[in-house]
């Protein structure tokens, strides 16, 4: 018996990393949680939102800033990683960019 259900096929050289974002609301606070499964390694993140109490209650809001910060934290557990992986491959470390304004004093 075949399948007539379609194969997806990647380049050989493509990868599929799936990322999973969970929301949880328990008003006035909304937390995110992010899972990132590589195929090689599983990475978590978490974050939260809190609203006023004296807002009013817009959960879409809540479930925005939750979210996006717990996928900033993804990216900032990515780049840690990358950073490590390539100390211990021993390349040589990057200067890093010079800034495009100083902070006032």
């Amino acid at each position: 018996m075949t399948s007539t259900r379609a194969t997806r096929s990647l380049p050989p050289a493509a990868k599929e990393w799936n990322l999973r974002l969970y929301l949880s609301e328990h008003d006035p606070a909304t937390t995110a949680r992010v899972v990132l499964d590589t195929g090689d390694n599983l990475m978590e993140s978490c974050a939260a939102a809190h609203r006023n109490p004296y807002d009013m209650a817009v959960p879409e809001i809540g479930d925005e800033l939750a979210a996006g910060r717990a996928l900033i934290a993804m990216g900032q557990k990515l780049l840690r990683a990358a950073a490590g992986d390539i100390e211990e491959a021993g390349a040589p470390e990057e200067a890093p960019p010079a800034p495009l304004w100083l902070p006032r004093e």
